[in-house]
């Protein structure tokens, strides 16, 4: 599966539990670090672990399971590390402080809402 591909089922997966503001940044050419960051938030801890536990599920369906895992015991920020996409979910004010919108500004940047997964 190619890494945008792998991007868009993560922001879906997501969706489907209620995350919000969620947002697709394209970092290559800008980072070797991984082709895309899907970012979200959940607005408490249980939502960020809902969230975290629907995206991984989703892509165990498909055989494709994450390298890394961490910040689920805390739940303010889960990173979901799949290599060449890598998830980031926060509480709103985790997100607000970290500021990965401006960190990574240069990126093209796509929202992707509840529209774009039923069309």
């Amino acid at each position: 599966m190619q890494s945008k591909e792998l991007a868009r089922k993560i922001a879906y997966a997501a969706l489907n539990k209620k995350a919000e503001n969620v947002k697709i940044f394209d970092l290559r050419g800008l980072s070797s670090i991984t082709d895309f960051f899907v970012i979200c938030t959940g607005v408490t801890d249980l939502h960020t672990r809902a969230i975290e536990e629907g995206i991984v599920e989703e892509l165990k369906n498909e055989s494709i399971r994450p390298w890394h895992v961490e910040g689920e015991s805390v739940g303010r920020w889960i990173l979901i590390d799949y290599v060449d996409v890598v998830v980031h979910i926060f509480q709103p004010e985790v997100r607000e402080y970290y500021g990965l919108e401006r960190l990574w500004g240069d990126a093209e940047i796509e929202e992707i809402t509840h529209e774009d997964v039923e069309s």
